[in-house]
């Protein structure tokens, strides 16, 4: 029998300061209840540690700092869906929350859940509770355990592998989700609410120890008192589909089906992740290996078997070095596979032969397999607001509220509503035109395919802009690309404010990650289907340096592509010439000097180009036209 340690890890010499702060929460109770109670706007250190096991992160807009008054504290909450599944009653509530108690957004977040922005801390209990009534739980988004389950968001009702990803997204999620009564007791009151038991299966794996993988007689089974030495991050897929990134999650599964399409197993793979840290080599950007293949009966086990390695064999010392991804790079996949297999009783099969993965986004309509249809709409950087005559936040609610369709969020940020009946597609197309939400034909492929963490102002971990620089920065590349003469090209584009990675920067043909102020590392290399790692081209871009840096490489990229039925993209020509090559091009590149008329490029402030491109939509006219106008008209008052 496997007893929770009376010490975290006793053959370790050094833990670090966080896994004192767990094992002295009680379960994860204190001092978030205590903290609670007292009439201050933020929490201690160790209250912020734990409230994220409860999904929430106490942060501060630096856009408010004043010197010498307190921070501007705020919370962000964030939700927990497997499989990112919104019911409509969930989704209004959470409308209604960010207008009454936050920025008066939502976020649709890189694994398919949402956040709401600018909660106070007096305000806190009363968002849980309501978010936790309406079908919803933040329990687990956050934290030192395993995070919101990922899996393809198409809701086919024909394809028995995508009803099985989803399904088992659910109960993956259950059998990893605390089991501690501390989320109902802080927030409310001790009422434990649950809209759905978990499937018997998982009942029966809570109780099943195998080769020491649960603790008994504790309230937490799987996790014991220390929880996990960091993050962990699962997904679940169907052949083909890498919509979630299969391969930058801790724990991948895709679903084996036979010829009849009923399910057989799973392969297994893991050790992905994209966290680093500039300057620290020992941090490192890792792409998860193949473990092999379980029954579709072994499946609770399997899981619970690498989640007691990673417990049980991760570093609790050094949190920059805590991932599984650590674990199996000092290790090994061999050893790696071995230990789980310890754990799970029985050898791991060979993995199944797989199709190519490819990226899919689903958006725009689409039959269901039912009958009925969905829908997919782009979000850009998953932000949903109304703004100028963008008004993305209103057509949700509407369509909501009028047809009370469930919604599952995709992990590029995007929302797909369904259960349409066909009868209600044009009413609910009508809604989104009249609220100036574009349909995908029309949205720039670059701004389709790219994501943004949010950074900036909120992000504690963030260097620099985000989420509120990509618009412009997109514009510009979009420019430079009709300069050089590539004006279809796009490709995939994503950005963060720091190395976490959390929009997956290091898995695009061409990622920005935050390095210091207004400056960015630049990766390049990765293939559209994000099966592919990206590598670092050049440290500490200054922004204001875009032009000059892209403009050889996409000269060059012009000059030297493979063409033919498909030309090559971007991100695999980079991969295949070699970055000596590009910074050999770029080193000697002389830009054509332009017989037609000059073009001056003058900077704006990021708002001012927010509404100036509202204004532009609203009137049908060219950003440039109405600039021009406004110039014209402000020298005329000088002169």
């Amino acid at each position: 029998m496997v007893t929770t340690p009376s010490k975290p890890l006793v053959d370790t010499p050094k833990v670090s300061k966080v896994e004192g702060i767990k094992e002295r929460s009680h379960g994860l109770r204190e001092p978030v209840a205590t903290e609670l109670l007292q009439d201050t706007t933020h929490f201690s250190e160790d209250g912020i540690q734990i409230l994220k096991f409860h999904g929430s992160y106490q942060q501060d807009n630096r856009d408010n700092r004043i010197k010498g008054q307190e921070k501007d504290y705020q919370f962000m909450l964030r939700t927990r869906n497997p499989g990112g599944f919104i019911p409509a009653q969930l989704y209004l509530t959470l409308d209604q929350l960010s207008e009454e108690y936050g920025n008066h957004t939502l976020r649709a977040t890189t694994r398919q859940g949402f956040q709401i922005h600018g909660v106070l801390k007096q305000n806190l209990k009363t968002v849980f509770a309501a978010i936790i009534r309406n079908m919803g739980s933040t329990l687990g988004a956050c934290g030192d355990l395993n995070r919101n389950v990922m899996a393809p968001p198409a809701p086919y009702k024909n394809r028995p592998d995508y009803t099985y990803a989803r399904e088992y997204a659910d109960r993956i999620a259950d059998l990893l989700m605390p089991q501690t009564g501390a989320y109902y007791e802080i927030w409310l009151d001790g009422e434990k609410v649950i809209t759905a038991e978990p499937h018997p299966d998982v009942v029966a794996a809570l109780h099943r120890n195998g080769s020491g993988t649960l603790f008994h007689d504790h309230e937490e089974p799987i996790y014991g008192t220390y929880y996990m030495p960091r993050k962990f991050k699962c997904c679940i897929t169907v052949p083909g589909d890498n919509s979630v990134d299969l391969f930058s999650q801790d724990v991948g599964l895709v679903v084996i089906t036979n010829a009849q399409g009923e399910l057989e197993g799973f392969n297994v793979f893991a050790g992905g992740g994209l966290g680093r840290t500039h300057n620290k080599e020992e941090t490192f950007v890792r792409m998860a290996d193949p473990i092999g293949y379980v029954d579709k009966d072994d499946i609770y086990d399997l899981m619970k078997a690498i989640v007691a390695t990673q417990r049980d064999h991760g570093d609790r010392a050094n949190r920059r070095h805590a991932r599984m991804k650590y674990l199996i790079h000092d290790w090994g996949v061999d050893r790696f596979r071995q230990t789980v297999e310890g754990y799970f009783g029985k050898p791991i099969q060979p993995l199944r032969p797989l199709p190519e993965f490819k990226y899919l986004d689903f958006l725009g309509w689409h039959e269901q397999g039912d009958g009925k249809l969905f829908l997919g709409i782009s979000v850009e950087n998953g932000r949903i607001k109304d703004e100028g005559s963008f008004l993305l936040k209103t057509a949700l609610r509407e369509i909501t509220t009028r047809f009370s369709l469930p919604m599952r969020l995709t992990p590029h940020q995007n929302i797909l509503l369904y259960e349409i009946d066909p009868g209600d597609q044009a009413e609910i197309q009508a809604i989104l035109d009249r609220c100036g939400v574009q349909r995908e034909t029309a949205i720039d492929p670059l701004v389709r395919y790219s994501m943004a963490c949010p950074a900036l102002p909120t992000c504690g971990l963030a260097i620099t802009e985000s989420e509120r620089a990509l618009p412009g920065i997109l514009e510009r590349v979009r420019a430079l690309l009709d300069k050089v003469g590539l004006r279809q090209e796009h490709f995939v584009v994503r950005m963060t404010g720091c190395p976490n990675g959390c929009a997956r920067p290091y898995l695009a043909e061409l990622g920005f990650v935050g390095q210091s102020p207004e400056a960015y590392q630049v990766w390049l290399g990765a293939n559209a289907s994000q099966t592919r790692m990206a590598e670092p081209y050049l440290d500490n871009m200054p922004i204001a340096d875009l032009e000059t840096t892209l403009e050889p490489l996409f000269v060059y990229f012009k000059q030297n592509r493979k063409r033919g039925k498909t030309p090559e993209r971007f991100g695999d020509f980079c991969h295949r010439v070699g970055f000596e090559a590009l910074r050999q091009f770029a080193a000697t590149y002389e830009p054509a000097v332009s017989k037609g008329k000059p073009r001056y490029r003058i900077g704006v402030r990021d708002e001012v180009y927010t509404r100036l491109k509202a204004a532009a939509e609203h009137q049908g006219k060219p950003m440039t036209e109405l600039v021009n106008a406004a110039i014209e008209a402000y020298l005329q008052t000088l002169e």
